[in-house]
């Protein structure tokens, strides 16, 4: 943006400016620029929350990280988000000041299809997580994994079976016995193991109903999530869509006495909701309420922990947002975040930690779960992959990206660059993407002769240059969303840019649907193999 010295700068240049004009133009008035969100800096230079001077600016964990359900265990916290068609799934992340996050590791191993919002609780020492899932084309149902140590290792699925049921949220209600809440909003009693139904599925909640010309993507209730607080259970509920108009998703709230009503709805709803597209965080909702650590004097703080697309940067998927919020006198809570693209000040107490971790990768150890995972696995996908050396070798499958199940690595950052080098085995096709899903990916490849280039999810023949060599290093460029690509034969030392750029801010939800993000992605078709070594990432400057 023209800056008021630059405006006289380029008058007073011009013989033809007059003092007339000059004094015209000092009238003029002319936008300051606006001034940049200022992140901290994590590893390889990704955005972190935490800015080290006791405050943070949202997101605290960038990337896809959707559907957050979170657990205070004394001094320590945990999540985990919606996986999806990512396995290993179901990464733990640990904090112990709300702001600096790091993975601990996955917890879901064996594939259920996709997976949507999971709630992680804890219950006589022992973890649990309550998958909703809907394996090989079978109904949704609930599942549960459990484990003695946060860390792992996790149980098998166990089937609830409790079917065509989303968003599980538990809660102990005053009698002593387990309860899940679902979409709708429903209740089902547990068995006190918490690994099966111990009863039927139940309406539990008619959920506030907002103004009938607000633009939202439909009612849609869910993602319950419950705190006994005093002598009230306090509901807090999503409503509105998850995608669509920026400003339908938003968070409601109910309290009761007991956990099966009457609920009283907040006089105060919505808590939370996005009311322009000129906000920094759109479709704001699916909150859970959660305590701050405890500071050595005086009462802790409270904060809302939810979900958001950023601005501009719906291709980065859900990302997780904290805001704070406060209880009232007349014993509700509300938020307090206000303009969220603002820096806001750490929650009281707590340690910070580390936040995040390098995406670089040697392949010198397992990394999969928390960085690599394939996008929608069959059941013997792992069989693809062997560690060799610091290479990571991955069998070729299927005849084009769509089919591959390629593997995948999460961004967070608007703007970054990857490299990888790729050496081809037997008649295998190998590449690097941006993938999306099946019908929306970029990328390009190489078969030892020629590249391959992927557009629109196709490939284009007429787009083929000659690239011999069976050992390539490929770059992808992701610039605000605009993707260049390069290739070296000769191992970096020499690049040569591929002829088309390509624009990819269409490919998110509201476009293709599923609810994912915009990968790293990595695929081997054909016939062989292909070893993948030296994977280098770093975020590039906003």
């Amino acid at each position: 943006m023209t800056t008021r010295r630059n405006l006289f700068t380029t008058l007073a240049a011009s013989a033809a400016v007059t003092p007339a004009v000059l004094a015209a133009a000092a009238a003029v008035p002319v936008l300051a620029e606006p001034a940049k969100p200022k992140w901290g800096t994590g590893p390889e230079g990704q955005r972190k929350a935490d800015r080290g001077d006791g405050t943070y600016l949202n997101p605290i964990i960038a990337g896809d990280h959707p559907d957050p359900t979170i657990l205070k265990d004394g001094n320590d916290y945990y999540m985990t988000f919606s996986s999806f068609f990512s396995y290993p799934g179901l990464v733990i992340w640990h904090s112990t000041d709300l702001v600096n996050w790091a993975p601990v590791g996955p917890s879901l191993f064996k594939p259920l299809g996709t997976i949507w919002a999971v709630d992680l609780c804890k219950h006589n020492d022992r973890y649990f997580i309550y998958i909703p899932a809907a394996p090989d084309g079978k109904p949704w149902s609930i599942y549960v994994i459990w484990a003695d140590d946060i860390k792992g290792p996790w149980s098998d699925p166990v089937d609830l079976n409790i079917h065509d049921c989303i968003d599980p949220g538990h809660i102990v209600g005053e009698d002593g016995k387990r309860y899940l809440f679902v979409n709708g909003i429903r209740k089902i009693r547990l068995t006190d193991d918490g690994l099966a139904a111990d009863g039927v599925l139940e309406p539990a909640y008619q959920p506030w109903i907002y103004p009938d010309d607000w633009i939202v993507e439909n009612f849609a209730p869910e993602g319950p999530k419950l705190l006994r607080r005093g002598e009230y259970f306090y509901l807090v509920t999503a409503v509105g869509g998850t995608a669509g108009p920026v400003t339908g998703h938003m968070v409601i709230a109910a309290r009761s006495k007991s956990i099966h009503g009457p609920w009283e709805h907040c006089p105060s709803n919505p808590l939370v909701r996005t009311l322009s597209t000129d906000e920094p965080w759109w479709s704001r909702g699916h909150a859970t309420l959660v305590e701050g650590p405890s500071p050595k004097n005086g009462e802790a703080d409270w904060w809302l922990v939810y979900h958001g697309y950023e601005n501009g940067f719906r291709t980065l998927g859900r990302q997780t947002l904290l805001e704070p919020a406060e209880w009232t006198k007349d014993g509700w809570f509300r938020a307090l975040g206000g303009d969220l693209s603002k820096p806001i000040k750490k929650p009281k107490g707590g340690k910070a930690g580390p936040a995040g971790f390098k995406l670089s990768d040697d392949f010198s150890t397992n990394r999969f779960g928390v960085q690599w995972s394939f996008h929608d696995p069959k059941p013997d996908e792992m069989d693809r992959v062997k560690y060799e050396d610091k290479r990571l070798r991955l069998a070729a499958r299927g005849t084009s990206p769509a089919d591959s199940s390629p593997l995948t690595c999460p961004v967070g950052d608007r703007s970054y660059e990857v490299e990888v080098t790729l050496e081809l085995e037997g008649e295998a096709v190998a590449g690097l993407l941006l993938y999306y899903n099946s019908k929306a990916y970029v990328g390009v490849g190489f078969t030892g002769e020629e590249t391959r280039t992927w557009q629109y999810a196709e490939d284009h023949a007429w787009n083929r240059q000659k690239l011999t060599g069976r050992r390539v290093r490929l770059r992808v460029t992701n610039q605000d969303n605009v993707i260049t690509w390069h290739t070296s034969a000769d191992n970096g030392a020499t690049w040569v840019r591929h002829p088309t750029r390509m624009e990819v801010s269409g490919m998110h939800h509201n476009v293709f649907g599923g609810f994912l993000s915009l990968k790293i992605g990595i695929c081997c078709m054909g016939n062989g193999a292909v070893q993948l070594s030296n994977f280098t990432h770093h975020a590039l400057k906003y």
